[in-house]
């Protein structure tokens, strides 16, 4: 089932990257009006012609509030409204507690959890005003079950699960649903590179990962809210 989102305005986190720019372009391609938000001040690839009315807002610290307000500014003035939000801005870091640096927990604490509770907080004014408010956080499957190295990591995006979990029963009475994707390893050039040796084809692919993403979007999805949904590929 391909999920129509014809003429709703969508918002995406860490759009200039290699998910967030999946996600934006699945998007457009349904029929959605595409906001992208990055810390980045401009994709470092040229944009897919899909993409080409995209509103860009580049600069964007969204471990900043009041930067997280602007973007919902500029959202609300140029379209006056939010139908959805994809909360993918976030990173990544391996270390072990015995060698690793104690400020990767507050790093990772503010680029994984704080930007995705800052921003929806930001919209929640705009997504409570229609009637088909959705918001979709990444989490990961290491939150679950975090393996060595991966304590800072898995910690931050436990804390997006229990945000997601918390804010769907919050929001139930307004009809937003919040719910969150649980991936593996994604298949991108960055991870390619850190581990050149391992089977490709069983990490999960940014293309069928943003399909979950805006299933969860779509009319099709109103009654999931509260979910944590593994998309794990055959890791």
């Amino acid at each position: 089932m391909s999920s129509n989102l014809n003429g709703l305005v969508v918002a995406v986190t860490g759009a200039f990257g290699t998910l967030g720019m999946a996600v934006a372009q699945a998007a457009a391609e349904r029929g959605a009006k595409v906001v992208m938000i990055d810390h980045a001040h401009e994709p470092a690839v040229h944009l897919p012609p899909s993409l080409a009315d995209a509103l860009q807002l580049g600069g964007m610290d969204l471990t900043s509030y009041d930067l997280a307000q602007s973007a919902t500014a500029a959202i609300r003035e140029k379209f006056g409204r939010l139908d959805a939000l994809v909360n993918i801005a976030g990173g990544f870091r391996w270390e072990t507690l015995a060698d690793g640096d104690l400020a990767s927990w507050d790093f990772l604490y503010n680029i994984n959890l704080r930007t995705t509770a800052t921003m929806s907080k930001a919209a929640l004014p705009l997504l409570t005003q229609g009637t088909h408010g959705r918001i979709v956080n990444i989490g990961a499957g290491a939150a679950l079950k975090a393996g060595m190295g991966m304590g800072a990591y898995a910690a931050s995006k436990a804390g997006v699960a229990r945000l997601t979990e918390s804010l769907a029963e919050e929001l139930k009475d307004t009809g937003v649903t919040v719910n969150a994707v649980l991936p593996s390893i994604i298949d991108t050039l960055q991870n390619r590179a850190d581990m050149p040796d391992a089977d490709f084809s069983r990490w999960v692919s940014p293309a069928e990962l943003a399909a979950v993403i805006l299933f969860l979007l779509s009319a099709e999805a109103s009654a999931v809210t509260g979910a944590l949904i593994p998309v794990s590929g055959r890791v």
